[in-house]
């Protein structure tokens, strides 16, 4: 089946917001063997919504539309879908029910705009709305299938997945399963060449790698006629990824390496703390985004200043004198400071310049100190990094985060 996706909403053509969700219904269409040939988008204009649903029915099975469902006049997409269908708009009262008791649950009263969210082309099938006032709706006429699912992502593509991929999913005879493999510390096209022999006599499993931010990820699609039968194909190329690749593989799916690192410290009744500089927080926020890392995180400092790092960490002030801020000397004793003064069994430290000033041909921007104290031994990473201020800081985070799982797992053998 041939899939197109439209997205409404001129605040996208205005590049105020990215359009994340055409990148994420993509992928997942192509897991399920439905292709995406076609993307537009197009402002909140009925005319336009019109004329662009007639061209992608001319050369697609499946169109899905994101935006447009609110509650306001230029939120039309349910509207135009109705008219294009010649189909009346006809109140769902369940739907309706949901919006006065989520308004009440507000302590407001639902206004005439809102009601106006609980009426759908006559015949739909109505997706609900788990996490916002929106719900969408799937119209199937003489073999054209339309979907119609909200525009912020956090409703799309919880939506996507409960209630559309289920109703796709019948249209097709055999069972698609994908497993994605994340991967750092090596960049996309090294990945891609160390395994160019498996993508290059892929046929079932696929394999497609994707570079994100300060990682790459690899996904391996099986097609079956089980989903047992799908994951026994892919074991084997999973198996050979693994061997090729070594622990640049740190985890699966919806792992993180905050995910990964927060498991190995607690299953290991390791506590840590951390010293940070130029990545300001950034480190420890990370590591707090993994649920119950309470267990294992004693303490964050943000020790910026000279004065800080003596005051904070112990660092001695001759360190500074004799070798600076930023410094491999530096790093190491902000991590030995982090876990001594905070008990904890290890330390991690980051010291650099993010810039954009501040550099020089001596340590220019970009030099960046990662210390880790663990095991009482001390170990640096020295980082050469480019970019803007953000990204540095982003990269430095990431790199330390690895270097500390990787240092976990040599430690634990």
């Amino acid at each position: 089946m041939t899939g197109e996706i439209i997205a409404v909403g001129t605040e996208l053509l205005l590049g105020d917001i990215l359009n994340t969700n055409a990148q994420y219904l993509s992928r997942r269409l192509a897991d399920m063997g439905i292709f995406i040939y076609h993307q537009s988008v197009i402002g909140d204009n009925g005319e336009r919504v019109r004329q662009e649903l007639d061209l992608a029915f001319k050369r697609s099975d499946i169109v899905i539309t994101t935006g447009g469902l609110g509650p306001t006049k230029d939120d039309l997409t349910k509207e135009i879908a109705g008219e294009y269908f010649h189909k009346k708009m006809i109140l769902h009262k369940e739907s309706l029910d949901l919006l006065k008791e989520y308004f009440k649950k507000q302590k407001r009263e639902i206004s005439e705009n809102n009601r106006k969210q609980a009426y759908f082309p006559e015949g739909s099938i109505i997706l609900p709305n788990d996490y916002g006032t929106a719900p969408g709706c799937i119209v199937n006429e003489n073999g054209k299938i339309l979907v119609l699912l909200p525009g912020p992502p956090k409703e799309n593509i919880p939506m996507f997945e409960n209630y559309v991929v289920p109703y796709l999913q019948r249209f097709s005879k055999d069972t698609l399963v994908s497993k994605t493999l994340r991967i750092c510390g090596m960049g996309e096209s090294t990945v891609v060449t160390k395994i160019g022999h498996i993508i290059d006599n892929q046929s079932n499993p696929t394999v497609a790698s994707y570079a994100k931010e300060n990682e790459v990820t690899l996904r391996i699609t099986a097609k079956a006629k089980t989903k047992e039968e799908a994951c026994s194909l892919i074991a084997p190329i999973e198996r050979e990824i693994r061997y090729i690749l070594g622990e640049n593989v740190y985890g699966v799916d919806e792992d993180s390496l905050e995910s990964v690192i927060g498991k190995m410290l607690i299953d290991n009744n390791l506590t840590i703390a951390v010293a940070e500089s130029c990545t300001g927080g950034l480190l420890c926020g990370r590591l707090v985004n993994y649920p119950g890392i309470s267990r294992a995180l004693i303490e964050g400092n943000v020790t910026y200043s000279n004065d800080a790092k003596v005051r904070r960490l112990g660092v001695r002030p001759e360190t500074l004198q004799m070798f600076g801020a930023v410094s491999k000397e530096t790093a190491a004793e902000m991590a030995q400071g982090a876990a001594r003064t905070s008990g904890a069994h290890i330390g991690i430290s980051t010291t650099g310049l993010a810039g954009p000033g501040g550099g020089s041909a001596e340590k220019p921007v970009g030099l960046v100190y990662v210390g880790l104290y663990m095991d009482g031994k001390v170990y640096v990473k020295e980082l050469n990094l480019s970019g803007d201020r953000q990204s540095i800081r982003n990269r430095t985070v990431t790199i330390a985060l690895d270097f500390l799982r990787r240092k976990l797992i040599s430690n634990s053998k």
